[in-house]
């Protein structure tokens, strides 16, 4: 009788080591495997048999999920951080010499209004408008610019219906604000929208544009926005002026 106890003890021993054993292999093990751990320990202690889920249960899978998580976040973060890197204004320094002498060539139309009615601390609604109207051309300039980025064989973007709906949009805004004559006002804020949403199709809709091009549209978008904007603070605050009045 002495002699099947201590054999039973014996065996209760090696199953706790092996366990331990399992333990220490694991690097890492939650809550849930030390209760695993006491629940194996005790059902080896007691004389009645383990369940039938604790011999389906293994330590080994605990450090999976983690390990999986780990991995997926990774790829998470790497790919957060390549669409990062392929959007930065840096990246203008690559921009091709052609393009950004006309690109920034073309900041003149836009900043020259401003600045004549800020040096006369008047507004002129003629140079106001004709700020606008190239502001339009402009808006109407990228939507054509995106239409033609569709046309070519092997291009990233399709001319499917969202492509090209896309396209006309800008030219349609543009349209609507030469109808604003009367009120320069509202001819300006539509060639801002026009002009941001140009910048939202570049830079999200439309794939295979370089990172150049991106910041180059990025830089040139703001500049051609604040230039507007800077004409609506001269027109609230300043004297208006018919440029007809002066020569006469």
């Amino acid at each position: 009788m002495f002699t099947f106890a201590s054999g039973r003890l014996a065996a209760s021993g090696i199953s706790v080591l092996r366990c331990l054993k399992q333990l220490t292999r694991t690097p890492n093990y939650t809550r849930q495997a030390q209760l695993l751990f006491n629940s194996q320990a005790c059902s080896a202690l007691t004389p009645s048999r383990p369940s039938y889920t604790h011999r389906l249960l293994s330590i080994r899978t605990v450090g999976w999920p983690a390990s999986r998580l780990c991995h997926g976040d990774s790829q998470g973060s790497s790919e957060r951080a390549n669409t990062k890197e392929d959007f930065s204004l840096k990246a203008i320094s690559q921009a091709p010499k052609a393009a950004l002498y006309l690109g920034f060539g073309g900041l003149i139309p836009f900043l020259s209004a401003p600045v004549l009615m800020a040096a006369t601390q008047s507004f002129y609604p003629e140079v106001a408008y004709a700020q606008v109207v190239y502001g339009a051309a402009i808006v109407s300039f990228l939507g054509g610019a995106r239409w033609g980025f569709t046309i070519p064989a092997g291009s990233p973007a399709q001319p499917d219906w969202m492509n090209l709906a896309n396209s006309v949009v800008p030219s349609l805004l543009a349209w609507f604000a030469l109808l604003c004559r009367d009120s320069i006002s509202e001819g300006a804020l539509v060639v801002i929208i026009g002009l941001g949403l140009s910048l939202h199709y570049d830079l999200n809709l439309l794939p295979g544009y370089p990172a150049w091009f991106k910041s180059m549209r990025t830089v040139l978008t703001l500049v051609a926005t604040f230039s507007l904007v800077a004409t609506l603070v001269i027109k609230k605050f300043c004297t208006e002026k018919r440029i007809r009045e002066i020569q006469s």
